[in-house]
C-alpha cells in the first residue's frame, strides 16, 4: 500500500530538518508563538539589510500579524534577543 503523508510547512527548515519537525510538533514539543516570534524577528533582520527603515520594517511585520500590538512587535523586533542563521 503506498501511504500519502501530507507535507507539513516548516518554519524552522535552516534550522533542523522537516522529519524532526514533525516528529517534534507530532509530540507537541513546538512552541508556536516562539517559532512566531523568531519569524519576525528573522523578517524584521532581513527588511533591515534591505535598507528599509525600522519603522517601515515594523508596519510590513503588522501587515502579516495585525492581531499583534505595535509595542509588541517593536518590543520583539528590537529586542537584544540575538538570531543566529545564514
Amino acid at each position: 500500500m503506498n501511504q500519502i503523508k501530507a507535507k507539513i510547512d516548516n518554519p524552522l527548515s535552516e534550522l533542523i530538518s522537516d522529519e524532526i519537525f514533525e516528529l517534534l510538533e507530532a509530540h507537541g514539543l513546538i512552541d508556536e508563538k516562539a517559532v512566531r516570534d523568531y519569524q519576525i524577528r528573522r523578517k524584521f533582520k532581513s527588511l533591515r539589510a534591505g535598507k528599509v527603515s525600522a519603522g517601515d520594517a515594523i508596519d510590513a511585520i503588522r501587515e502579516e500579524y495585525p492581531y499583534l500590538q505595535f509595542d509588541y512587535n517593536q518590543k520583539d523586533c528590537l529586542s537584544n534577543k540575538q538570531i543566529e542563521y545564514t
